[in-house]
């Protein structure tokens, strides 16, 4: 059996205290079946995100001593879980689990300022850009605009000589963004 750092140890024991805890929210998704709302604790929701914090201290919340359910419906369930797991995490990293929802989780730690989770969702996107994913990860980088993720998505595209053709994903993108393809083209095709 491998050692346990102090750190391990102390994060498997503040689990082991919350867990004894009675929890004071539940949180679903738009698409969490009725029984699988997720529990939760206010004060580690609020400690990780302002905009929690805000809500819980508001007189709807504070009044309230009755178990509170939460519907976060712009998140879908797995999208929920990994957000609810990694605000319980030592948010040293994100889990493999959080990885496959970069994007959605992105989105999640902008609308809940939560800044740790969207610099490594941020970081995640970054690193796993291609060409199939390079246009969202560009859509989702401009509001508010996030020059970093921005960059790296507009490389992608100059790099992969993607092409602006008719196909559907172009096609959101243009209407979403009437710039985009523009500056696309100015960045593959740069004046000398």
């Amino acid at each position: 059996m491998g050692t346990q750092t102090n750190k391990g140890f102390f994060y498997d024991e503040f689990l082991k205290v919350l867990k004894e805890q009675q929890v004071d929210v539940r949180l679903m998704a738009r698409d969490s079946e009725k029984d699988a709302a997720i529990s939760a604790h206010k004060r580690i929701l609020s400690a990780r995100s302002e905009v929690f914090e805000e809500m819980f201290e508001s007189d709807k919340y504070k009044a309230s001593s009755k178990l509170e359910t939460i519907t976060l419906s712009e998140m879908k369930h797995e999208v929920l879980e990994a957000f609810v797991d990694f605000t319980y995490s030592d948010g040293s990293m994100l889990s493999e689990k959080a990885k496959q929802h970069a994007m959605s989780l992105y989105s999640a730690a902008k609308d809940y300022e939560i800044p740790r989770l969207w610099c490594l969702c941020r970081k995640e996107l970054i690193a796993s850009l291609n060409m199939s994913n390079a246009l969202r990860v560009l859509q989702l980088a401009q509001i508010p605009y996030d020059e970093s993720l921005s960059v790296a998505a507009f490389t992608t595209i100059k790099n992969s000589k993607l092409k602006l053709s008719s196909s559907t994903k172009v096609k959101v993108f243009v209407v979403n963004h009437p710039n985009g393809p523009l500056e696309i083209t100015r960045a593959i095709f740069p004046r000398n």
